[in-house]
């Protein structure tokens, strides 16, 4: 059976307009390097052959510090999606301060999500608590505060008004072998 020729350029077009929804890196954390830094723990592992190379590294504000012509972000290292997002249900790989040119709200940014691009600069003595630490700090180029929403996600059959789903169901019944909605957090522009 051949395809038309019509059906073939409607195809084309629903991929490509799927594949440019969902393939980018938000432009204000683009890297201009072609592989940067992006695992503190890479980092921390070798800092010298970090120091003056670009990284990306996101996770949660935890403080905000304002000086005279920067604003020092401390935050909670997370691993990153290929979107360049903190991934919320990972383990920190411990914390980084990011130096940003100019002032920043302490109120837009303490308890958010966000992920910067810049330079690894040095290694900063400090504490966390009364404990001696050693941060990663980053000469932030750009920056993009995350969003936290929560969507429902309902069981498999649950969509089905009249109690039926061919794919998951097992027998006849309304509701009898669904499962209750979960709610899940994720993280958006």
């Amino acid at each position: 059976m051949a395809i038309s020729n019509w059906s073939k350029q409607v195809t084309f077009a629903a991929l490509a307009l799927l594949l440019a929804g969902c393939s980018s890196i938000s432009e204000s954390i683009q890297s201009s390097s072609e592989r940067p830094y992006d695992r503190l723990s890479q980092i921390m592992l070798m800092p010298q052959m970090a120091l003056g190379q670009e990284a990306r590294l996101g996770g949660r504000v935890v403080a905000v510090h304002n000086e005279n012509d920067k604003t020092r972000l401390v935050i909670v290292s997370l691993p990153l999606d290929r979107w360049a997002r903190p991934q919320l249900e990972s383990v920190s790989e411990g914390r980084f301060i990011a130096n940003v040119k100019g002032f920043l709200e302490p109120l837009d940014f303490q308890g958010r999500l966000v992920t910067v691009v810049g330079s690894v600069a040095e290694m900063e003595q400090g504490q966390i608590g009364s404990r001696p630490y050693r941060f990663v700090v980053i000469n932030v180029t750009g920056y993009q505060r995350w969003n936290e929403t929560q969507q429902v996600i309902l069981q498999p059959g649950a969509a089905d008004p009249w109690g039926w789903d061919w794919r998951y169901r097992r027998g006849w019944g309304f509701g009898n072998d669904w499962g209750p909605a979960r709610i899940e957090t994720i993280v958006t522009q």
